[in-house]
């Protein structure tokens, strides 16, 4: 029997993958879970697997913060490294984050294989210090490969939900009619900056008989001034699957587990980076979809600005005016999507993993 430790923490895009990957593996492997106490794992991760915790956090810092927190990784470390030699762990797979750290860290110390997934374009930092010991990287995007010298990268692509894979109803809430449908989204927790960009653009849209619905987050101040029966506004929902299969086009940021899913539906989309993202990772995604012609890049701009208006307008205008484009924009972005996604990277994961058991 293969017994697996999935070190996977905190977000969505780390936890979702991980996910996937566990789905992935034959019935007979023994899988229990590692995160850090109070983060989303603990709703998250079904019940059937056990669910252990330590304190993880950042490797950032200086002077005695840093101190600080190269202690806890060490801490962290021991008491993984009992964990593994408790549950007799046999392999450990990790998705990146802070737990990944002391997981690598144990699993070395152990002898035990480590297989590490990078998401984003831009290697985080756990990746770039500690990938080499680990005896497989895989990651999500080519560009994430070319900076990994001496790390075994392998090109998987990143793991989606199974309901991005299937066919998925538009959900009932959604604004009916016959005008094309945006959809905008800032991520797990809404984007304010991105809301900013495009709530003066809202009226216009709307008085074209565009069909809007609006995923603002929790912070946002300005959420629910807007009413007017072709727009919906929700903090949050769980049925993106089925927005993101039937939007015309799509608004988002430009996150790794974000761009995975818009690849997989095909989804057409115009990408703002966040620009406070760790080592500007989110602008190496959105490259990487604008390279192969899946997205195309507004980066985060005053809502005055015109770059945003502009690009919608050249995507959008030709359905908002009734006509019938030779070449259609919507269309290209759709097939570019097509090239980026790939739709069993956690079988391919899955692979890595019982080859190193084997």
């Amino acid at each position: 029997m293969s017994r697996l430790l999935i070190a996977a923490s905190g977000t969505g895009g780390h936890l979702f993958p991980a996910l996937a990957v566990a789905q992935a593996l034959p019935s007979d492997w023994e899988i229990q879970w590692l995160g850090v106490p109070d983060r989303l794992e603990t709703d998250l991760v079904p019940s059937t697997i056990p669910l252990h915790t330590v304190a993880a956090g950042g490797l950032q810092g200086r002077g005695l913060r840093k101190l600080y927190n190269l202690l806890r990784l060490l801490g962290a470390t021991v008491a993984v490294r009992r964990l593994i030699r408790r549950e007799r762990i046999r392999l450990v797979f990790s998705t990146g984050g802070y737990i990944a750290a002391p997981a690598i860290l144990a699993a070395r110390w152990c002898g035990v294989p480590v297989v590490l997934h990078e998401s984003n374009g831009v290697p985080g930092k756990v990746t770039r210090l500690f990938g080499r010991l680990c005896s497989q990287v895989a990651v999500g995007l080519p560009q994430a490969a070319e900076r990994l010298q001496g790390c075994h990268p392998r090109v998987t692509g990143t793991p989606v939900r199974r309901a991005f894979l299937q066919p998925t109803a538009l959900p009932s809430w959604v604004p009916q009619g016959s005008g094309p449908l945006l959809l905008v989204m800032g991520g797990s927790q809404g984007a304010v900056g991105l809301n900013r960009m495009v709530r003066p653009l809202l009226p216009k849209l709307l008085e074209l008989g565009c069909r809007v619905v609006h995923l603002s987050g929790n912070n946002d101040p300005e959420s629910g001034a807007l009413q007017h029966p072709l727009y919906a506004e929700r903090p949050f929902s769980d049925e993106v699957a089925g927005l993101l299969q039937h939007a015309d086009l799509v608004i988002s940021r430009a996150g790794a587990g974000s761009l995975s899913e818009l690849a997989v539906c095909g989804s057409p989309t115009i990408l703002v980076p966040y620009p406070q993202a760790a080592d500007k990772h989110q602008d190496a995604n959105a490259g990487a979809a604008a390279a192969v012609c899946a997205a195309v890049i507004v980066w985060q701009h005053p809502p005055e600005h015109p770059a945003l208006a502009q690009t919608i307008w050249r995507l959008l205008g030709p359905r908002l005016r009734g006509c019938d484009p030779v070449i259609d924009p919507l269309l290209q972005l759709h097939r570019g999507m097509e090239r980026l996604a790939v739709r069993d990277a956690e079988v391919l994961i899955a692979g890595l993993l019982q080859e190193l058991s084997a």
